[in-house]
């Protein structure tokens, strides 16, 4: 969760050297909480640290609703299901902080979080959580560990004719729109005498047909783009399509796919590491193409 963060733990240790004088730590936490309901999550931490009447107000659960999505019991349902791994009896400012940590689910393929900062939901899905074709066939696909991957491992492509790699996601997302992005690299990385370097020895097919994304929503949304891909040795985002979820009292079923099935020449030396869900507001953090 990081530093600003880390008093959401507790504060039953919580002591501040009283003073003579007034000062802030004499308001009543009410007042305090009115204070800090217009503020984001970093900011609230960072207050909550300065003095009693803000730690205190800092747990309140009306400063926090605004902060959480609107639909976030069914967000907790779908990662978390009817275990008891999800404390019942958590305020919702250690809610907040608990989804803001990488929760995962459908057998860990899937990673979903709170953004800190504006609360909304980011999702990263593991290329083993994909259908790609010829994945098992060791001639085509392998699979390399990493630590440049959330998932600690990547799908390497050698060489193949037919590339296909189909998914989906099926999510109660809040009301909001998203962009849809395939984390992929030219080349395999490795590291020599503490330094990053790249093996481009498989590198070949990707100048001659662009790869083509496609994305579908349940409510017959659809986008489509294409990429031409270059630069190996570096991790770049490929915007597929984005998609408008205006009910977030159901769950919206989001397909995607990445493509390029010219068999008049072969291609290879791709890495796929993970798909990403991210809000459109987000698009600037990411090195696209």
């Amino acid at each position: 969760m990081g530093m600003s963060f880390s008093f959401l733990i507790s504060n039953e240790n919580y002591k501040v050297a009283r003073s003579p004088k007034t000062g802030l730590g004499d308001l009543p936490e009410s007042c305090a909480a009115s204070v800090l309901v217009y503020l984001d999550p970093p900011e609230i931490c960072k207050l909550a640290i300065l003095n009693r009447a803000f730690n205190g107000a800092s747990s309140a659960d009306f400063v926090w609703d605004s902060k959480l999505p609107k639909n976030y019991g069914s967000v907790i349902r779908r990662v978390f299901g009817e275990s008891d791994v999800f404390c019942k009896d958590l305020c919702k400012r250690d809610i907040y902080s608990r989804l803001c940590r990488p929760n995962s689910f459908d057998g860990g393929t899937k990673n979903v979080w709170l953004d800190k900062r504006s609360g909304k939901i980011c999702m990263s899905i593991s290329w083993n959580g994909l259908a790609i074709t010829g994945i098992d066939d060791r001639r085509y696909w392998s699979r390399i560990p990493t630590e440049e991957s959330r998932f600690r491992s990547v799908a390497y492509l050698q060489q193949i004719w037919w590339l296909e790699v189909d998914g989906e996601v099926e999510f109660p997302f809040p009301a909001g729109s998203y962009s849809l992005f395939f984390r992929l690299q030219l080349g395999r990385a490795y590291k020599r005498f503490g330094r990053r370097l790249c093996n481009s020895e498989h590198v070949h097919g990707w100048d001659k047909k662009p790869v083509q994304f496609k994305v579908s929503t349940s409510d017959g949304q659809q986008a489509t783009s294409q990429v031409h891909l270059k630069e190996p040795g570096k991790w770049i985002y490929c915007h597929a399509g984005d998609f408008l979820v205006a009910d977030s009292s159901k769950l919206t079923k989001v397909k995607f796919s990445m493509t390029q099935i010219d068999c008049t020449h072969t291609k290879g030396g791709l890495c796929v590491d993970s798909v990403l869900v991210y809000p459109n507001e987000f698009r600037k953090r990411l090195q696209l193409f």
